[in-house]
């Protein structure tokens, strides 16, 4: 009997720090990340590091704040990168990428949700003095900051991901599509969303696979990613500073709350921009086999405020393509197409 219980404690044991992921390397502590960007304090202490590109804010014409994806940073910044110099010195444009809380050399937030994560946007905003109206442009899963962004003077999403569970989603579109996923993608949302205590165990066990949404697996990209992604995106990432403060307060918190339960659901938004005195685009590749592409097409026709722009051919590193950006960013800023 005694070895019975023995063997259960153990178990117990075992399990309970599986589950448990280990404390954040924060930067700046004596053991963590040197700080090497600059970095504003926000409304709860935390620090978010940002890095400025193209003309000085005091003199632009346009102000941009540009969100990363997944595995990116504020490095990975590609309509800054991606863009001529000299147009952007015509155009008089001023793009701050930042890193998400826990990516690169800003602060976890434990306490993250999507209201909090438009709220790091505006505090942005506000302490680099950027005025009462911005852009936005995101990338990927960092779409989901702009649905709760309120004071916008435009905002472009680039192949945005959509969470599964938004109230609104027909239930026959979402459940078609969430199966179209690899199995292993689908065991990964479907941990992160009911059971997300298990999110960090789930992604570092080994026993079987996890979300495959990783820099460089073949699986789940198209052609033109394969291409982009030889040529481009590994060049654009820095892997150890993207997680140099631990995988759980970055990746992991991520996927928890883009497929959590969400505080609103995007299908419920009205146009904020009823005086068209701003514009919201959606820009979609049709070979892009990360998205669910009749979900987004749904969204698009469920709130005709936004501009629907669905790419031929396109997969979803179409924003890494030089030609692109320059037609995104003319179609945020003029309503050229």
């Amino acid at each position: 009997m005694f070895v019975v219980v023995l063997l259960i404690g153990l178990l117990l044991a075992w399990a309970y720090r599986a589950t448990r992921p280990p404390p954040p390397n924060i930067c700046g502590s004596p053991c963590g990340p040197p700080i090497t960007a600059p970095r504003i304090k926000l409304r709860d202490g935390r620090h978010l590091a940002y890095k400025e590109h193209g003309v000085p804010a005091e003199v632009a014409k346009y102000k941009i704040i540009y969100v990363h994806g997944l595995f990116t940073c504020r490095h990975s910044a590609v309509i800054a990168k991606n863009l001529p110099q000299k147009l952007v010195e015509e155009l008089g444009l001023y793009i701050v990428s930042y890193d998400r809380p826990g990516y690169g050399e800003s602060d976890p937030d434990p306490k993250q949700t999507v209201k909090s994560l438009a709220l790091d946007v505006e505090e942005l905003a506000d302490q680099l003095g950027l005025g009462s109206k911005f852009y936005v442009i995101a990338y990927s899963i960092g779409c989901h900051v702009v649905w709760g962004c309120l004071r916008l003077a435009g905002a472009a999403l680039l192949a945005p991901i959509i969470n599964y569970w938004w109230r609104g989603l027909p239930s026959n579109l979402s459940t078609e599509a969430y199966y179209k996923q690899l199995p292993q993608d689908q065991w990964t949302h479907r941990v992160s969303h009911y059971i997300p205590w298990l999110t960090y165990w789930w992604n570092t066990q080994k026993w079987f696979p996890a979300l495959s949404a990783v820099p460089g697996n073949p699986n789940i990209f198209s052609r033109q990613d394969l291409e982009i992604t030889s040529k481009k995106v590994g060049k654009q990432i820095n892997k150890a500073h993207i997680t140099q403060q631990g995988e759980f307060e970055s990746i992991h918190r991520t996927i928890m709350v883009g497929f959590g339960n969400w505080e609103f659901s995007p299908i419920d938004l009205e146009n904020p921009f009823p005086n068209n005195e701003g514009s919201v685009h959606l820009w979609q590749g049709d070979d892009d086999r990360i998205v669910a592409i009749p979900l987004q097409r749904f969204i698009a026709k469920k709130l005709p405020w936004i501009q629907y722009h669905e790419l031929p051919g396109a997969g979803h590193f179409f924003a890494y393509s030089n030609e692109m950006n320059l037609v995104i960013i003319k179609t945020l800023l003029f309503g050229d197409k």
